[in-house]
């Protein structure tokens, strides 16, 4: 019997992806905080999940927002420094909780496959 690995591990391997590929972004938002008139941008996890649920397979290109500052600057740049970062540990943390369950999916297969 054949073991259908996009299945048995499911949406964890999309979100990982989603989680680097956000990281990606943020970390160009942080690097542009004093750049005049840089947009900050994010992407929607939402969007990726919903794909995922409807039982499509979300693809690289990922919804890209631009997000509106709670106070403007005189510059036009609408990264909040203190928020992108908050963004970025939480982006952080959901990373190495995706990848923690990969690692236990992946631990499971292993153990059934060797019949433990």
């Amino acid at each position: 019997m054949a073991i259908n690995l996009d299945a048995a591990l499911g949406v964890h391997p999309h979100t990982l992806d989603f989680r680097v590929e956000r990281s990606k972004m943020l970390a160009g938002n942080l690097a542009n905080a004093e750049t005049p008139g840089y947009k900050a941008r994010d992407l929607d996890f939402n969007a990726v999940m919903t794909q995922l649920n409807s039982g499509m397979t979300p693809n690289q290109d990922y919804q890209v927002g631009y997000r509106i500052p709670h106070q403007t600057s005189a510059d036009q740049n609408t990264v909040e420094l203190s928020l992108e970062q908050a963004r970025y540990s939480q982006n952080s943390m959901d990373y190495q909780t995706s990848l923690t369950f990969l690692n236990m999916k992946i631990s499971g297969l292993r153990t059934a496959i060797e019949g433990k």
